[in-house]
Order: structure tokens, then C-alpha cells, then sequence
């Protein structure tokens, strides 16, 4: 993993204990585990060592396998989610008895017979595997989707590299169409009804017989009599004919 992976994940990692919600499970599961006390801890601890003991279980064992499911995340190939997470689960599992198993040893001197060890890191490993999959489908159908960017004007691939940009106006000059863009005009030859049709899907509409214009294009628009006129962003004026003023008000470029 590069150094620019491997930052990206710790400062995920990092970020996952400055949310509030996790925080508060965290707290939550710790207190629940303090009132059940599963494992005889009710029994060998009082009540406040009891919720400290398992507070810290708690956060060092989250801590410890969500560490190891950010890096392997930015590792392992892009197989399939179940795959990946299965894989992360086992390994943050085996981590995470790692954990369990020295803070035992740390803070109760608690070390299991050699016997019960198989047992003891499948079940926490079991544990760690279901915990592991159910948080990243959550997280998987909480990930906003992204939205596919609008397709590039086609009409913009028969243009000089150097004058590729943000599409304005196609306006008629004979038998040619000006396509006018944020980085100069080109001449084409063509119809302007073709031009229009390789806009794609770029809001805007034919505001006269030899005009039209891409709407985020529009710097302002004004009545003239019974007719309009558009100011583009670069200063052109775009005459609009009065049957096509509808579309405008449509547009919300003029008031209705």
C-alpha cells in the first residue's frame, strides 16, 4: 500500500472516533455489557471496575478491528463485498482475540488453558466476523451514490483542443454554425438543427431561427418590446424571438 493509501486510511480510521453516534454505541454497548456481564465478570468484578473493564474492551476491540478493516480495504483486490468483508471480518477477528485475550491477561491475570484456547478466539473471532459484515453493509447502503456527470457535448469533439470549453451558443452564419464556447468560436459546417441535436443533453434551447443558447450560460435576459434579449457570461447578446419566449419563462430566466 503507498504512503498516500496508507495516510488516507489512518485518517479515516482516526475520523471514525470523532463521530458522535460512534461514540455513543460505543458507550452504549460498554454500559449494556457492564449490566449483563457475560463471562463470569459479574462475579470477579464490582459493579464501576465491571464498566470500566468493559468500556475499555470495548473501544480497544473496535479500535483495534476497524483498524485492520480500513487498511485491508485500501489492500486487498476489488473482489466481491462479501469476499472482502468476509476476509476483513476473519482477520479483525483474530486482532481483535489478540486484544480481548492480553487485556484479560493485563487486568484480570486471566490466561486461558491451551485447551480452551482454540474455543475461545473462534468465538471471538465469530463475534468479530458478524459485527464486521453487518457494519459494512450499513455503511455500504448509508454511502451516498454518486451522480454520473452529465456526457460532454459531442459537439465539442469536432472542436480545436484549444478551444474545447464550457458550450454557450450555436449561432447561423450562411451555411455555417458558430459554436461559441468559454474559450473562443469555431466555424463548422453543418446545420444548426444537427448542432442542436449533438448538445446532448446540456439545458438549453433554440431562442431564434439562428440562435441557441445553453441556459447556465445566460448572464441576463431582458424584454425588448415583445421580444427578448440574452447576455451571455462572455458579454454576446442573443437576440429571442417572441415565439420562443416561453421557453425562457420555462427556464425561470424570465418572469412569467
Amino acid at each position: 500500500m503507498t504512503d498516500a493509501r496508507s495516510q488516507s486510511a489512518l485518517r479515516e480510521w482516526r475520523d471514525q472516533f470523532r463521530q458522535p453516534k460512534v461514540l455513543v454505541v460505543l458507550a452504549a454497548v460498554g454500559v449494556t455489557l457492564a449490566i449483563v456481564a457475560p463471562y463470569g465478570t459479574d462475579i470477579s468484578l464490582r459493579p464501576l471496575p465491571r464498566l470500566g473493564y468493559w468500556a475499555l474492551v470495548v473501544a480497544a476491540t473496535y479500535a483495534a478491528g476497524s483498524l485492520v478493516v480500513t487498511v485491508l480495504r485500501e489492500v486487498l483486490p476489488p473482489w466481491g463485498f462479501a469476499l472482502r468483508m468476509g476476509l476483513s471480518g476473519i482477520a479483525a477477528g483474530l486482532v481483535v482475540a489478540v486484544v480481548v485475550l492480553a487485556l484479560n491477561a493485563g487486568l484480570l491475570g486471566y490466561v486461558p488453558e491451551a485447551a480452551d484456547l482454540p474455543g475461545l478466539v473462534g468465538s471471538i473471532t465469530g463475534v468479530a466476523l458478524v459485527v464486521t459484515l453487518t457494519i459494512g453493509w450499513l455503511s455500504r447502503e448509508d454511502r451516498p451514490k454518486l451522480e454520473t456527470p452529465p456526457a460532454r457535448p459531442a459537439i465539442l469533439d469536432r472542436l480545436p483542443l484549444e478551444k474545447r470549453g464550457a458550450l454557450l451558443a450555436l449561432s447561423v452564419e450562411d451555411h455555417y454554425v458558430r459554436v461559441q464556447t468559454s474559450n473562443g468560436t469555431e466555424l463548422l459546417l453543418m446545420r444548426l438543427s444537427d448542432a442542436i441535436r449533438e448538445t446532448g443533453d446540456l439545458a438549453g434551447a433554440q431562442v431564434h431561427r439562428s440562435h441557441w443558447v445553453a441556459f447556465p450560460a445566460v448572464q441576463t435576459a431582458r424584454r425588448d418590446g415583445d421580444r427578448a434579449v440574452l447576455t451571455l457570461k462572455d458579454g454576446t447578446e442573443i437576440p429571442v424571438s417572441r415565439a420562443n419566449l416561453p421557453k425562457l419563462k420555462e427556464a425561470g430566466l424570465l418572469p412569467r
